[in-house]
């Protein structure tokens, strides 16, 4: 599944191994189950990739905890950008242009829509580079093709 090479690709420096994508949101959002048996999220509107449950019942448990579905969901966010920016076309997510950790505002005129892949490898690379900054680091964004 390419999926999965592009998160070895943008995420791999943390440790993650995935073995199969369990779950996904509208925000490219994803739930990985790797090699081991643990589940890990991805979420690029605010840079990190990180264990979240150690089996399958602790991920169930997540499943029935409101809070964590209310935050999973992100339905305000998504609401937000299908207003703005309509409905997603087949195969791209929404995201924030300006990821959260660099102060980017959760909707408006900082919302966008990109594929799955794309997002996942830029979050991803982005976040490996920030890795180890103290909070309040300046940091300059430079775009390459």
């Amino acid at each position: 599944m390419a999926i999965i090479e592009d998160i070895r690709d943008g995420w791999g420096w943390t440790g993650i191994n995935p073995f199969e994508v369990v779950g996904e949101n509208d925000f490219g959002n994803l739930l990985v189950r790797d090699a081991r048996g643990n589940y890990w999220r991805i979420c690029p509107e605010d840079l990190y990739c990180r264990v979240i449950a150690t089996d399958r019942d602790e991920l169930d448990a997540l499943y029935r905890d409101q809070e964590f579905l209310g935050d999973w969901h992100m339905n305000r966010l998504v609401e937000d950008a299908e207003r703005h920016l309509g409905p997603l076309e087949p195969g791209r997510k929404y995201c924030l242009k300006i990821p959260g950790t660099l102060g980017g505002e959760y909707g408006g005129n900082n919302l966008a829509s990109i594929t799955l892949a794309e997002l996942i490898r830029a979050s991803g690379h982005i976040a490996r580079q920030l890795e180890g900054l103290p909070d309040g680091s300046k940091v300059s964004l430079r775009i390459t093709e």
